[in-house]
């Protein structure tokens, strides 16, 4: 899920309960899967297949399953086809939304994700509605615990094409142009400096700070959604105090 408060993010994510544990590898063996039907098995040329892996590793997704999930996609065990769809919305106070998914059926996605906007109070838009407030971009997160200093850093990546970098008590995040994410990702590592999490998201242009019960409705959404079976992430312009992703 992105879209707000990266670092934030990264430790609700690797704070989630056991009991989602199967749901999280089944979605990005899903996504690894269709990556390597789109563009190979190699990840060195293709981008998506290497951001799957990465999300793996984050996740701790173990070896035997990440497999399976190529070789799935190469063809060598059966399985079924999907395709991906964008849905397009707003969520409570009118914070923008971008639903990513992975879907065999079409209509039992549709169907679920409208389910989900109407719930929460929520709608649903036509394709285009609200994409225009957000960028892709890359975005490499740093913890503080590297040690390396802030000057270092910026030196490194901005040398390598990375546009910004920006720094918290947790660490740093770095964001690039989606063109410079190979070289920055080079760069990094050829300077030993561990990353925590890597990928390629969408940013949106302005954030909407939230507090109180907006938040509380706008986080109980977020959750539905990634409770949702097809749905990979989600982007959104939400700014949530930390307490309420936690």
């Amino acid at each position: 899920m992105s879209g707000h408060s990266k670092w934030a993010n990264i430790k609700h994510k690797k704070g989630k309960a056991d009991a989602l544990r199967g749901k999280i590898t089944t979605k990005i063996s899903r996504e690894i899967t269709i990556a390597v039907r789109m563009g190979g098995a190699d990840p060195t040329g293709n981008m998506k297949l290497k951001l799957a892996l990465s999300k793996a590793k984050a996740n701790n997704i173990p070896k035997d399953n990440i497999q399976r999930a190529i070789q799935k996609g190469a063809g060598a065990l059966e399985g079924q086809s999907f395709e991906e769809i964008t849905y397009e919305g707003y969520g409570p106070a009118g914070v923008a939304m971008m639903v990513s998914c992975l879907t065999d059926n079409r209509n039992r996605t549709a169907a679920d994700v409208r389910h989900v906007f109407s719930k929460h109070g929520g709608n649903l838009g036509a394709s285009g509605c609200v994409s225009y407030m957000f960028k892709q971009k890359g975005i490499f997160a740093v913890s503080a615990e590297t040690g390396v200093s802030e000057d270092d850093l910026m030196m490194i990546a901005l040398d390598a094409g990375a546009e910004d970098i920006k720094s918290s008590e947790d660490g740093f995040e770095i964001i690039t142009d989606p063109a410079a994410y190979d070289d920055v990702e080079k760069a990094l590592a050829d300077n030993n400096i561990e990353v925590a999490m890597s990928e390629i998201t969408m940013v949106p242009d302005t954030m909407a700070e939230l507090s109180g019960e907006d938040a509380e409705k706008v986080q109980k959404m977020l959750d539905a959604l990634d409770d949702c079976d097809d749905v990979q992430d989600v982007y959104t312009n939400a700014d949530l105090p930390e307490d309420d992703e936690e």
